[in-house]
């Protein structure tokens, strides 16, 4: 897990001043994304382009340094996030390789004519450069990883965060899409659709027609995908809420660590997160780490989780408040945590849900995994980050995507009492403690008791006499009091962004 950034000259003959410059435009952006990678940094210029990473060292943390260079020597790579299947692509791939980073594969599978980079499995985006002038952009099918990009004054300019560009580039900022390659030759090419099975032309397998085979395949590739994201040369946590996903995520975790885990929860005092959190991670023998705030702390903390979240959206901001209490916590003691991020989206979890007919409820999925990089991916990724730590989410793996589309609609949420995610409760059943695997779903803000605490700060935000529905720079009319007051702290860190390029407006769930 790192920060990118990069700057490519995209005129015809540039020369060394002009080369200099772009170098001296990206070292001010590295410059901001410190906080993503505080073991190290490294910059390169590499024919028309200059590479720069900050680093948060995972895995080989004395061989993978960045940018990285492959076995030639003429052509480099920036990436941030984990390629999980590193391994097997080396020997897929043969040839020679000189570290032990899983990034070098990135180096590999661009431009190989045996090879395409829907083949990289896990969370990513990178730049590769090489003396030539050719230049590779792209992004993991999901979006897990952020990648922004902007053309200006002859340039094109790439970064993880929004707020590594220079301030006047800023309203020329786009997010680079999730799931297209982009290069200097071919442009933008989409490689991944997941609104078809995840964007092959084969079939993810037929329909389950038996709830227990659904059941075990649920489990088999649930489990799969946690020993996978336990890759690395340090320490995996587990962020801990007290609810189904992230309880069943640490019993994964600790039946598959020959080590202590340690969990983490946030909450207000008396908050129900933090009674269940206890209830799990004394079942499962974890090492647990509270978190607990008041109203106070919510104030002290808004502004900087507005500024590092990067949204104004109330509903993310809600729960990104108790998630960076819980970051800053965490990092404290491990570099990387396992979250339960995504299965909300793939196996129903969300109550307004339970009013939808089958084709509803299945057009309704397919929108939330498709909006997530805008919403809880964007918030898990820079609250994580804010602190150096890495978050990875197993049930956004690509094999669980794909036995959950195979699981008839109806069987993930439709029953005598709409219970959510029934199915996948059915699946883990004596994985967790029973009163936990059958509790009611709580938004993290709302078991965590933020949103209590967050609506008597609101009026603070924006008092009463303030109210309107004033239009901020390119922001589009805040909707409610609370999202004004989120939109005056994020123009204030963000001026100048055209917010329908880089932002997600949804409603609030």
């Amino acid at each position: 897990m790192c920060g990118i950034a990069a700057v490519v000259d995209l005129t015809e003959h540039p020369g060394p001043g002009r080369l200099d410059a772009g170098a001296a435009i990206g070292a001010d952006m590295l410059s901001r994304l410190h906080h993503r990678g505080p073991d190290g940094h490294g910059t390169r210029r590499v024919g028309r382009s200059w590479l720069g990473h900050t680093r948060l060292s995972i895995v080989d943390l004395d061989g993978g340094a960045q940018p990285m260079a492959d076995a030639g020597g003429a052509r480099w790579v920036v990436a941030n996030g984990e390629v999980y299947n590193h391994e097997e692509l080396r020997r897929r791939l043969g040839g020679e390789f000189t570290t032990r980073s899983d990034s070098e594969v990135v180096l590999r599978v661009v431009g190989d004519p045996d090879a395409d980079v829907h083949d990289l499995r896990g969370m990513w985006a990178f730049c590769v450069a090489d003396e030539d002038g050719r230049v590779w952009l792209g992004r993991d099918p999901l979006g897990v990883k952020p990648l922004y990009w902007a053309r200006h004054d002859g340039r094109l300019l790439v970064a993880s965060e929004l707020r590594a560009f220079p301030p006047d580039v800023r309203p020329h900022v786009e997010e680079f899409p999730p799931g297209h390659v982009w290069t200097d030759v071919e442009g933008l090419r989409r490689y991944v659709d997941l609104r078809s099975p995840l964007g092959e032309e084969r079939s993810v397998g037929p329909t389950f027609t038996s709830r227990e085979r659904a059941r075990a395949a649920i489990v088999t590739t649930l489990v799969d995908a946690v020993r996978a994201r336990m890759m690395g040369d340090v320490p995996v946590g587990v962020f801990l809420s007290g609810g189904l996903d992230s309880s069943i995520v640490a019993a994964i975790l600790a039946r598959e660590s020959g080590a202590t885990v340690h969990s983490f929860a946030a909450g207000t005092p008396g908050s129900s997160d933090l009674a269940a959190a206890r209830v799990v991670a004394d079942a499962l023998g974890l090492e647990h780490h509270e978190r607990v705030y008041r109203d106070e702390d919510v104030v002290e903390v808004l502004p900087r989780v507005v500024a590092v979240t990067e949204s104004y959206e109330p509903s993310l901001i809600r729960s990104a408040v108790p998630n960076y209490l819980l970051a800053e916590l965490a990092a404290r003691h491990v570099k990387v945590v396992l979250t339960g991020e995504g299965a909300d989206e793939l196996f129903a979890g969300y109550h307004h849900l339970r009013e939808l007919d089958e084709d509803a409820l299945h057009d309704a999925l397919v929108e939330g995994v498709s909006t997530l990089h805008h919403l809880n991916l964007q918030r898990c990724d820079r609250v994580t980050m804010a602190h150096g730590l890495e978050a990875r989410v197993p049930f956004l793996a690509r094999e669980v995507l794909e036995v959950a589309q195979r699981v008839p609609v109806g069987w993930k949420l439709l029953g005598e009492d709409g219970q959510e995610k029934r199915l996948l409760r059915e699946a883990f059943e004596g994985w967790v403690p029973e009163q936990v695997l059958w509790r009611r779903k709580e938004q993290f803000g709302d078991g965590s008791g933020t949103a209590e605490a967050m609506q008597r700060v609101t009026a603070s935000l924006v008092p009463d006499e303030d109210w309107s529905s004033e239009r901020i720079g390119g922001l589009p009319p805040a909707r409610t009091r609370e999202e004004l007051g989120y939109q005056r702290i994020f123009a204030g860190v963000l001026g100048g962004i055209h917010a329908d390029r880089v932002l997600g407006r949804f409603a609030t769930a």
